[in-house]
């Protein structure tokens, strides 16, 4: 009686709930990124692209061109970017957006990476800085007490840099200041006599040092010498030239140990400049020894990688390109602390820069220089100086993946240059006709590498931090001035500088002129590769933004998407985008079921929002599938096999995003991510070893056989990528924390916006968090620093009632607070919850390839009724125990409203189903279908009868086992009673997705698990007939193509990547088919 009665209040609600409109329907659907290629387009195919976005349920698209004709010209492209041709492709997309009420946004340059074009001078910009260094000893002349002869009074020094690329060679050097520093020691570099190698490395004709086993290497020095300074240049990105373990011998017998190298934590990016390592004081003077430095190598201990040691992803082999030697010690890892590379590294230490190695403020003599670079050297002051001549030139970076529009990245501490890009590009879409469908400004992949100067830069700092930057300058050059401690210090500064303006100039000046145009702002992550915080810019967009890769772990994104994910939480923001599906090397094997768990994953870590990457634009109508990014990406576009299909899919993701942007998340803990700089969100396998009772005995002893990396396992994901096995899986970190979610904070947030209420940290964007978690030492904060007003701040927050953690926790759960876990459910069970007026949200998803049935608690019922909602076919039902069962990769939605169910779901597109319950009645008995189908391949033009299901792989008809397409089957069933109306077809295994019609009538298309369509209200009693239409994916086709067999014609596309193996994929309606 119970069931009948909230049956009748489920169907109440729902006939209660009003009739969304088309555009409210399209209010939380998601879009793709749309790629123009090469200046290949054509009108048609712009238009049929479009009404493929629009017929599939997308909102919108993020118009790209990449590159141009010139770099693919077999291509024919016509329409270069900036070309009347190209203006006039916009205008027509521009148009058809408007005729199919879709919205476009525009990339604030052209390509995708990042912001620069050819209106930018090299003084306009990114700016780094450069230097010349001589050694001159000043002697007293005894007849006029001037400068001799001999060492001169004035020393021409060349210009620090020419620039490297060739339309601007020699331009763009402005200088900014010189320098005498007198020397106590000796400070050149220091030539090797000899070289020896163990068995095992060799050296090419390039010298690079290689070696795939353990080894070592040596070099012999001229006697006295003491070396203080290593200099490492690595081959690529190779990582383990980084962790050599250095010893000496003063005898060429006896060895001892020195250090062993540990690599700074580095992006992707990471190719702008050496890394150098300062020795700790092994000796204090060498009298007049020889001196033998021996270098080891060896693969273990290295880390498995991570986004912030890319190149420790990689199979480790030692390459190194090339080495030097100082006499002098410089600062430890200079250049990333000087910013001319995303790195973190530990401080230099006064055992490694000793005081008497740091010359003071007031030795460090500034010189007058003339316009043809002389430097004036003081005559009064005898003695041996490093005149050091230092300037700023261009970093030679440029929007890279850019066409017509390419050119030098603008200057980012500069207004005016952003703004001359913004007017340059930006504005000319604006001035076209139906330029009233761009709605968004979006800044996509930092691609740029780092910046550390511009003709501001000396002022800004001297009004940010109170002091002369120019002073200090020959840190740049990693010099020390003072101590270890104060170039330190002084070093950090420059980068929270570089911090700020970025923000204050570029993000601002964006996002203010975006907003003056009506437009929305949205920006992807900008780390790793700009030295910046990367929660602080998502302050500025209005939306913001991370990524995450589909089967393609060396490139996959998760602390992208976690820093997205909390920038947009701490800063108030409501929307989370994501640009989904990236794949480095697609084989056309995916289609919506198999992406569905990555999909869900990312749900239930924050994203609310979808970009499908990507919709590469096919100039041509008679070839399929088509133009791609050089085979990167999930292919989600018009000739895609499934792409008619794909809209049940993208209702899926639409109705799943209306319910997660409702209220506000709920993220119980607050994790702080210290003063370093860079600095990003903290990822939860850096967060194991401080909440160890949280994350359990398992993963505890898991995280620590990963780290150990024992043997370097490798593994190939996607073909042809060999990588370490060890790199961090999200899908093993599902609900990691067992109940609870995080949030990662800043220094911004803890100082300007977090205030205590109610034994809670709270900001003024709604979110609140009982639990601050303070992390201590680790990879991206290897000092622990944690500044004084930071200090202050947790001690006033702790004081306040707000529970801080700040060393090793081991309880297993945060009862001791009062904090009990949000959501309890078994291993590999994602979750989510979002806290609305209206009630309690809680999205759940299985991680698992395999039905799970499992008993579930949450904390926040709302004292509610509590109802199960499932968006892939939008019904909803009373849940009426705590046993949820789920399908292989399934998932739902677990509501407990307030007041009503109706108001809870009046978000959606559409009224949802009330879900048929199961009645007590005796079940008929599933009525298999074994009459023979009439299967049609479509594109094929193919038709033949089948008496038994099978892979369209074994038709042995011509080419047709190399079939891609879709098939359809027709049979008929003979039904002896009236249907009951609650009927489902189960299709058994299908692959990949299926259309089904039931006596002409349309029963939907089925596309993931339990692979069953409701056909009750179109069975009848007698016969009747099924159709079914199968499509699968382009794999085998392609296959077909590549050896000559393709199944039809016209079948071509640009991206050459394929299966592994060369086996073709089962494909069509297996089964068994049964009515049920």
């Amino acid at each position: 009686m119970k069931k009948h009665f909230l049956l009748a209040i489920i169907a109440t609600a729902i006939a209660a709930m009003p009739t969304s409109s088309c555009m409210a329907q399209r209010t939380y659907s998601p879009f793709c990124f749309w790629y123009w290629m090469y200046g290949a387009v054509s009108k048609p195919a712009i238009q049929a692209d479009l009404v493929a976005m629009k017929d599939a349920g997308l909102r919108g698209t993020y118009l790209m061109p990449i590159y141009s004709s010139e770099r693919r010209p077999e291509y024919n492209g016509q329409a270069n970017q900036l070309t009347p041709a190209f203006w006039d492709m916009v205008g027509y997309s521009m148009q058809q957006c408007d005729s199919l009420g879709l919205e476009l946004g525009i990339h604030i340059c052209d390509g995708f990476a990042l912001a620069g074009g050819p209106w930018f001078t090299p003084e306009e910009s990114m700016q780094k800085v450069v230097w010349t260094e001589e050694i001159v000893e000043v002697g007293m002349d005894k007849s006029n007490a001037k400068a001799s002869k001999k060492y001169g009074k004035k020393a021409k020094m060349a210009a620090p840099y020419k620039f490297r690329l060739d339309a601007y060679k020699g331009e763009g050097y402005k200088d900014i200041a010189a320098f005498a520093v007198p020397i106590k020691h000796k400070v050149d570099e220091v030539k090797a006599t000899n070289m020896a190698m163990s068995d095992g490395v060799t050296s090419d004709e390039k010298n690079i040092i290689r070696a795939n086993a353990p080894c070592s290497f040596s070099f012999d020095f001229p006697n006295g010498t003491v070396v203080r300074t290593v200099e490492i240049t690595p081959s690529g990105t190779n990582i383990q030239n980084q962790r050599l373990k250095v010893e000496y011998s003063l005898d060429g017998k006896t060895f001892n140990y020195i250090t062993t190298f540990t690599p700074a934590r580095q992006g992707w990016q990471n190719t702008a400049a050496a890394a150098t390592f300062t020795l700790p004081e092994y000796i204090k003077n060498n009298a007049n020894s020889p001196l033998t430095l021996r270098f080891s190598w060896s693969p273990d201990g290295t880390e498995p990688g991570s986004e912030d040691l890319d190149a420790a992803k990689w199979k480790p082999t030692l390459r190194l390109k090339g080495i030097r030697f100082f006499q002098n010690p410089k600062i430890h890892q200079w250049e990333g602390k000087a910013a001319y590379a995303w790195r973190v590294a530990e401080e230099t230490t006064d055992k490694q820069v000793p005081a008497e190695f740091c010359p003071t403020l007031y030795d460090i003599i500034p010189l007058e220089m003339s316009e043809d670079g002389t430097v004036s050297i003081p005559a009064n002051c005898p003695g041996t100086y490093h005149i050091i001549r230092m300037g700023h030139c261009s970093t030679g970076q440029m929007n890279a993946t850019a066409g017509g529009g390419k050119g030098l990245e603008c200057d980012k501490f500069s207004k005016a240059a952003v703004n001359k890009l913004v007017d340059n590009w930006f504005c000319k879409f604006m001035e076209l006709p139906h330029s009233n469908t761009v709605k968004y400004l979006h800044v996509d992949s930092w691609e740029c590498g780092c910046q550390n100067w511009s003709t501001n830069f000396a002022e800004e700092f001297r009004a940010r931090r109170g002091y002369d930057i120019k002073r200090w300058l020959p840190l740049f050059a990693g010099i020390p001035v003072v101590s270890a401690s104060e170039s330190e210090r002084v070093l950090r500064d420059v980068r929270l500088t570089i911090n700020e303006l970025i923000h204050d100039v570029f993000f601002t000046t964006v996002r203010e002129r975006a907003h003056k145009m009506g437009m929305q702002f949205s920006s992807e992550s900008i780390a790793p590769t700009m030295v910046a915080d990367g929660l602080d810019h998502y302050k500025y967009a209005d939306f913001p933004m991370g990524e995450y890769w589909l089967n393609s772990p060396t490139h996959d994104k998760p602390n992208d998407m976690l820093d997205a994910i909390s920038g947009a939480h701490i800063y108030g923001k409501n929307i989370v985008q994501a640009e989904g599906f990236t794949e480095v090397r697609g084989v056309w094997d995916e289609d919506p079921a198999s992406i569905k768990t990555l999909l869900d994953r990312n749900f239930a870590l924050g994203m609310n929002r979808l970009f499908f990457h990507v919709n590469t634009h096919n100039p041509w109508m008679d070839k399929k599938p088509g133009m791609t990014l050089d085979g990167i990406g999930l292919f989600f576009q018009r000739d895609q096999t499934w792409m008619p299909e794909a809209k049940p899919f993208v209702d899926y993701i639409t109705r799943c995003s209306a319910l997660l942007q409702q209220g506000r998340p709920v993220q119980d803990i607050a994790v702080y991510t210290g003063d370093e700089m860079p600095r990003r969100s903290v990822l939860p396998e850096r967060l194991v070893s401080m909440l160890p009772g949280i994350f359990g005995k398992e993963r505890v002893a898991s995280e620590a056989k990963r780290l150990a990396n024992v043997g370097q396992p490798m593994e190939v994901s996607p073909v042809g990528v060999n990588h370490s096995a060890g790199i961090v899986d999200p899908k093993d970190w599902a609900n990691c924390m067992r109940g609870y979610q995080y949030d990662s904070f800043n220094p911004d947030v803890l100082l300007n916006l977090a205030t205590a209420k109610d034994g809670c940290m709270v900001l003024p964007g709604g979110a609140k968090y009982r639990i601050v978690v303070v992390p201590g030492v680790r990879p991206m904060n290897p000092d622990g620093i944690i500044g004084k007003e930071a200090k202050a701040k947790i001690e006033e927050l702790r004081k306040a009632g707000v529970a801080v953690i700040d060393k090793t926790f081991t309880d297993d759960d945060f009862s001791r607070y009062g904090l009990k876990r949000d959501a309890v459910l078994p291993n590999g069970i994602a979750y989510t919850h979002r806290s609305a007026n209206n009630g309690e949200i809680y999205f759940i998803s299985n991680q698992k390839n395999g039905d799970v049935t499992f008993t579930a608690q949450f904390r926040d019922t709302a004292n509610g009724t509590p109802y199960i909602y499932n968006a892939v076919d939008n019904t909803v039902s009373a849940w009426s125990s705590e046993t949820i069962s789920l399908p292989a990769n399934g998932s739902c939605f677990v509501l407990f409203p307030k007041n009503s169910i109706a108001e809870m779901l009046s978000c959606l597109p559409e009224q949802p189903a009330e879900k048929t319950e199961v009645t007590a009645k005796p079940e008929r008995e599933p009525i298999a279908l074994t009459n023979p189908y009439t299967l049609t391949l479509k594109e094929a033009g193919a038709t033949m009868t089948l008496d038994a299901l099978k892979s369209w792989t074994e038709i042995e008809e011509g080419n047709l086992r190399y079939f891609s397409g879709h098939g359809k089957y027709s049979t008929t069933v003979k039904l002896k009673k009236k249907p009951s109306g609650n009927e489902k077809l189960q299709l058994g295994k299908v692959i990949n997705i299926a259309h089904v019609w039931v006596n002409g009538i349309d029963c939907g298309i089925v596309w993931t698990a339990p692979y069953e369509a409701n056909i009750g209200k179109a069975l009848k009693k007698g016969v009747n007939t099924i159709e079914i239409e199968v499509v699968n994916t382009w794999a085998n086709a392609l296959r077909g193509m590549d050896e000559g067999k393709a199944p039809y014609d016209g079948i071509w596309t640009n991206a050459k990547y394929r299966m592994d193996k060369p086996h073709l994929l089962p494909a069509g309606l297996l089964g068994p088919v049964t009515i049920k």
